[in-house]
């Protein structure tokens, strides 16, 4: 158990710089599709025809600029799906840590009540032989002064 436990720390503590530099990453695809945008608007306001008109060739680049648009997006899609990867995996290893970590404390509060019933078998077992010693010494200290009570009757009802 402790070996998954200090496995998931690894795996975390690896995967740290990989989600760090994957939000860079993420931002610099979004700076980058930024700057896509800015050259499809400057090509679509671009009109090289007669009379101020768009021709074929002024369309046809348009158009090859929305498709490296489309591949930038393309791109920042499977970086988001990469880090959503990554976030579940760390919540299914903290998820594991903190499943190992109750487990844990369940087998301590186990361990713990069944230390708890031993000393309470320890008192009360104490106890009795407290009572036990108690009656004894009730019993032979009124025996004692039955005994002396007798002896000194006896010893004054007798001439002497």
């Amino acid at each position: 158990m402790k070996a998954t436990y200090f496995l998931g720390f690894i795996i975390w503590l690896i995967t740290l710089p990989m989600e760090a530099s994957g939000q860079e990453r993420l931002k610099k695809l979004i700076g980058e599709r930024a700057q896509l945008h800015q050259q499809w608007q400057a090509s679509e306001s671009q009109k090289s025809g007669l009379f101020g008109n768009r021709t074929k060739k002024d369309m046809t680049a348009t158009n090859e600029w929305l498709i490296r648009i489309l591949n930038k997006d393309n791109q920042i899609i499977k970086e988001l799906e990469m880090l959503k990867e990554i976030e579940t995996t760390e919540i299914g290893y903290e998820k594991e840590d903190y499943k190992f970590i109750a487990q844990k404390a369940e087998e301590d509060i186990v361990k713990l009540k069944r230390a708890l019933d031993l000393k309470d078998e320890k008192i009360q077992s104490g106890l009795k032989e407290k009572r036990t010693y108690e009656w004894t010494t009730l019993i032979f200290f009124v025996s004692s002064m039955v005994l002396g009570f007798l002896y000194y009757n006896k010893r004054n009802r007798q001439p002497g």
